[in-house]
């Protein structure tokens, strides 16, 4: 655990909060909105590792997660900072402590977001090289209505 401005960012899953992550993910996160509550948890449960930030009293106001090999690579993902909180510089905080702080920091990390570009671009992300390719979700919906039909 370290602290910043006041806050705590830490990552022992034992203090995350499901009520205050599944309550900005299935209300705030454009990503994440059609996941169920069992689906977060068990993303959680599952994860490689998590990191929150906490107040001081302990109430969780961010988080950032991610899964990985432990090996080569690795994926951020739910990245916030409840509203009331942000523009304290916690979202730097968790995603240092997250990728350049842990076990992780010599892999090749990937994420998909719609915002907060150059937050990222400060840790390295950027458009990805030529070597890069992906399977778009919209391509598997369609291959499964096809099936279907």
């Amino acid at each position: 655990m370290r602290t910043h401005d006041g806050y705590e960012i830490d990552d022992d899953r034992d203090r995350l909060d499901l009520d205050v992550i599944w309550s900005f993910l299935s209300t705030e996160a454009y990503w994440a909105r059609w996941r169920t509550r069992p689906d977060v948890a068990g993303q959680l449960a599952s994860a490689w590792r998590v990191v929150g930030a906490y107040t001081s009293t302990g109430e969780q106001v961010g988080l950032a997660r991610a899964w990985s090999d432990g090996v080569t690579s690795a994926y951020l993902g739910d990245v916030f900072i409840v509203p009331e909180h942000r523009g304290r510089g916690l979202g730097v905080a968790v995603i240092e402590e997250m990728i350049d702080n842990g076990p992780g920091a010599h892999l090749r990390w990937m994420l998909h977001t719609a915002d907060a570009h150059a937050l990222y671009a400060r840790f390295g992300f950027a458009p990805p090289d030529h070597k890069y390719l992906e399977r778009q979700r919209d391509h598997v919906s369609e291959l499964r209505q096809s099936r279907d039909s």
